[in-house]
């Protein structure tokens, strides 16, 4: 059975743009190889918009080396890169741009949600590409709600959405360049849940909603992030109340891990090649519209 190696808490917030009210769990600064191959954990809500006719978000903005991924629990965002990708997700879709070798891209909540107000919620990961990979072709996935699988667990214990990975066999929509696991937790309080995973995989739990207790005897509750020790296949926990997670695991990659902002590459000459290539317009601009 795993051993949890820490719960980590970050209780202040910051603004991404003006659309994005969020608090940065983990990131590459800190926990680049506990994580790996996760790179940041940025929870944002659950808060309300009023309705607006501004347009809220973040505006064009570069990336290489790594992919985002969007999990939208409430409200809408609109997506568009330098590559041509771009979409809007809503409650339950994902949005999973891979920036690679570099692009710029834009961020705003969906008009429609804008005009009408309500409640956001969502999680953006940064996942990091292996280094053989990371000057590869930019792509985009946008993945609705409908294609990914949720599986029922037994005796109405919850059920688990499989957004990236392999859960009970059954394959999530989304292509990755590791391998990873990425699942939408729900559990009823009093209902127990045992994972099994790949020896020497990174794992770590994170809780949206609720309480959980541990297979160690911890707790970790909302906006709480518990991280387990590699060693081992089992992970188990319990809803001490209704509970909302999102399971991280992966293999890790160990290869060094050097950033800047927005560019995470394996060395400080690669990251000056991003800020060259980015001001010089190789990563491309978003048409005006």
């Amino acid at each position: 059975m795993k051993k949890i190696s820490f719960i980590q808490t970050r209780s202040e917030g910051h603004w991404v743009g003006d659309g994005f009210p969020v608090r940065s769990i983990f990131s590459y600064h800190e926990l680049a190889q506990e994580m790996s191959p996760f790179l940041l954990l940025d929870y944002a809500g659950p808060t309300h918009f009023p309705p607006t006719e501004h347009k809220l978000g973040v505006g064009e903005h570069p990336h290489r080396g790594f992919e985002t991924v969007s999990i939208v629990y409430d409200g809408e965002v609109e997506h568009r890169d330098s590559f041509g990708g771009g979409g809007k997700i809503g409650p339950g879709d994902v949005q999973w741009m891979t920036a690679a070798s570099g692009l710029v891209h834009e961020e705003f909540h969906g008009r429609d949600y804008a005009k009408r107000g309500g409640p956001f919620e969502m999680i953006q990961l940064w996942v990091n590409l292996p280094k053989k990979d990371k000057m590869s072709k930019p792509r985009y996935q946008g993945i609705l709600h409908a294609d990914i699988p949720q599986i029922a667990l037994k005796d109405a214990g919850g059920s688990v959405r499989v957004i990236a990975g392999s859960f009970q066999k059954t394959k999530g929509p989304a292509r990755t360049f590791s391998p990873l696991n990425v699942w939408d937790i729900r559990l009823p309080a009093g209902r127990s849940l045992e994972l099994d995973l790949p020896e020497g995989d990174t794992a770590a739990i994170f809780v949206m909603g609720g309480k959980v207790r541990l297979n160690t005897g911890e707790t970790a509750g909302e906006a709480q992030l518990a991280v387990f020790e590699r060693s081992g296949t089992k992970l188990a926990f319990e809803a001490l109340d209704d509970s909302r997670l999102l399971f991280l695991g992966g293999q890790p990659l160990n290869e060094p891990v050097v950033g800047h902002g927005p560019f995470v590459m394996n060395t400080e000459a690669e990251i000056r090649q991003a800020f060259k290539d980015y001001q010089s317009g190789k990563m491309g601009h978003l048409r005006e519209i």
